[in-house]
């Protein structure tokens, strides 16, 4: 009897050889299946390239011992601080020394951050009302002192935004205060520009675009610029 099993159970081993043989080659299909089907659900996407921010929009003050209530004016796209700051501070910074903290009026403002990451630095970014024209941006940069823009609203029409760049950054031009620009504006040209949705190519220079008209940058041929005057991204 024990041979007879020994036998039966030897055979038993013996046979059972190739159907773990198949069993595995049926495995390894199935986990080849399996990386063909990773592969094909999951591809790996290429990277998109880096855009690059647009320029901020300025008219500033360049020379005389008299700069008045403001330095210049800023049209910016938005009334996002955390996606305007770094280009604003990579205009200004060159110009009028590292920019290192800000202060704005909260009322056309919906989210102030406390501080905002730009090129190479942190700018702390505060509030205060009603000591800050809500019109007015105020800029402290390190070791010159303090600036003062006027804040063109983001969907002023082109044509307004230039007249407010314009006597913002007007040495001869009356002291006007920020919100009294605004209000001269509206006066003189009827409804406020920022009252209508911008139309298709205001639009699109909103999101990074530009338009014949605004294309124009300093040193560029064409109508020249004011003496004292310094306008980017125009």
């Amino acid at each position: 009897m024990d041979s007879t099993e020994g036998i039966s159970h030897t055979g038993f081993h013996a046979g059972s050889s190739p159907a773990k043989h198949e069993t595995r080659a049926a495995a390894e299909v199935a986990r080849r299946r399996v990386r063909i089907m990773s592969a094909t659900l999951y591809p790996t996407l290429p990277h998109p390239e880096p855009v690059a921010a647009p320029a901020a929009r300025l008219a500033l003050k360049t020379d005389g011992t008299s700069r008045g209530l403001l330095d210049g004016a800023w049209w910016p796209r938005s009334r996002d601080l955390l996606s305007e700051l770094p280009a604003l501070t990579d205009v200004l910074d060159p110009l009028w020394g590292r920019i290192t903290r800000i202060a704005v009026n909260p009322e056309h403002w919906p989210v102030i951050p406390r501080k905002v990451p730009v090129s190479g630095h942190i700018v702390k970014v505060g509030w205060f009302t009603p000591e800050i024209d809500p019109h007015k941006l105020l800029l402290l940069s390190y070791g010159s002192g303090r600036w003062d823009l006027l804040v063109i609203p983001p969907r002023t029409g082109a044509e307004s935004a230039a007249r407010l760049m314009a006597a913002a950054s007007d040495h001869d031009g009356p002291p006007l205060t920020a919100s009294a620009l605004i209000a001269a504006e509206e006066a003189r040209h009827g409804v406020s520009a920022t009252d209508r949705p911008p139309g298709p190519e205001e639009a699109w220079e909103y999101e990074g675009g530009a338009s014949a008209e605004s294309a124009a940058v300093p040193g560029q041929t064409g109508t020249p610029r004011p003496a004292g005057r310094l306008i980017i991204g125009m």
